[in-house]
């Protein structure tokens, strides 16, 4: 399988490809054409002509979750690709936000997108086959301990009434390799241990070999993350013992946070980046 990097917040240097906020991959599998997520804006389709991939190309698409920085791309994806569904989970077009210290901020799929073209959405439930080898997988397993930090995300309720996420809309695509399953989640909101583990409990008898993705560990206070060093050293340690062996991340990992995965997985945790391959 080859997994090719079309959007994501930073951009291989020299490559002159345009990076933003937002992830979009590209994947390759057993002679399917796949794509989960589709960034911010258009600008993803515009990296896949540059890296001569053709989205006109694509057979089956995911998106890992409700959020504008996944989801808000699927306009152009729509305009040069007239046949691919989009799976998603239920409530993938809720009204999401975030919490700013002044305002609540819409982060939800733009309502364009989910109006104008519903019938290129699929919703789906439990674990999902989307071809052979390759699934759709919800999050079951919501240890406290390994649940993600994030506090300014929420979901609202009613006209003033704003809860906490809890991520029903995000999904996990799963493929399986020749040295044990590949979990592609595009921002862990839920945990990426316990991601790991709802996969591993769903697929008895399998191992996780690589994780690809962001781990929403980033902040805006002084550490730059929203979780402690403590916290980040206890998901690398409960990774290791889970059986992963590769960790491919970024988007809202952030720096710091990547630093300190590293410093526990060494060359073999590795930062994504706009044009980057992945061959597993």
């Amino acid at each position: 399988m080859k997994v090719t990097v079309l959007m994501e917040n930073t951009a291989l240097e020299g490559c002159g490809l345009t990076p933003e906020h937002g992830l979009s991959l590209y994947i390759e599998y057993r002679g399917k054409k796949l794509l989960l997520d589709a960034g911010a804006s258009g600008k993803f389709a515009d990296n896949a002509q540059a890296l001569g991939v053709d989205l006109s190309g694509v057979e089956l698409a995911a998106l890992s979750h409700g959020h504008y920085d996944h989801a808000d791309g699927l306009r152009r994806f729509f305009q040069v690709n007239d046949r691919a569904k989009v799976y998603v989970r239920p409530g993938a077009a809720g009204p999401y936000f975030a919490k700013d210290p002044d305002a609540y901020r819409f982060i939800g799929i733009g309502r364009d997108i989910w109006e104008n073209t519903r019938d290129r959405f699929v919703e789906v439930e439990g674990v999902y086959p989307l071809l052979e080898g390759a699934w759709l997988v919800p999050e079951t397993v919501h240890d406290p301990a390994f649940a993600g930090q994030a506090a300014d995300l929420l979901v609202k309720r009613g006209e003033d009434d704003f809860v906490p996420d809890d991520y029903r809309h995000e999904q996990s695509l799963v493929l399986e390799g020749e040295r044990g399953l590949v979990v592609l989640n595009s921002c862990s909101h839920g945990g990426i241990v316990n991601i790991v583990r709802s996969v591993l409990d769903q697929f008895p008898g399998k191992r996780v070999f690589a994780v690809v993705g962001g781990f929403h560990m980033f902040g805006k206070g002084e550490s730059g993350m929203n979780c402690t060093q403590a916290y980040v050293f206890q998901v690398a340690g409960a990774l290791r013992e889970l059986g992963v062996e590769q960790l491919y991340t970024g988007h809202c990992t952030g720096e710091p946070a990547f630093a300190l995965l590293q410093n526990c997985f060494g060359p073999q945790c590795s930062a994504l980046s706009t044009g980057q391959s992945l061959n597993f």
